[in-house]
């Protein structure tokens, strides 16, 4: 039986992040995806505050960055 996850982000799609405005925009840097069923989602994103920073990436989890305020941008 394959594991199916809804992913929000992919590689080269630019955010922000609604809470952090100071952040400015991010890119999806790196998309991290576990290939144990029932692991983990995550997303590298790189603000132009300089900062990385690594959010959880799927849409099926409570935890996913979607539901703490980031989003598509542009």
């Amino acid at each position: 039986m394959e594991e199916t996850r809804r992913l929000y982000l992919r590689a080269g799609e630019t955010v922000i992040h609604l809470m952090h405005p100071e952040w400015g925009v991010g890119e999806v840097r790196e998309e991290i995806n576990s290939t144990i069923p029932g692991g983990m989602s995550m997303v590298k994103i790189s603000f132009s505050d300089g900062k990385r920073r690594v959010f959880n990436n799927d849409m099926d989890s409570e935890y996913c960055c979607y539901y703490g305020g980031v989003r598509r941008h542009g």
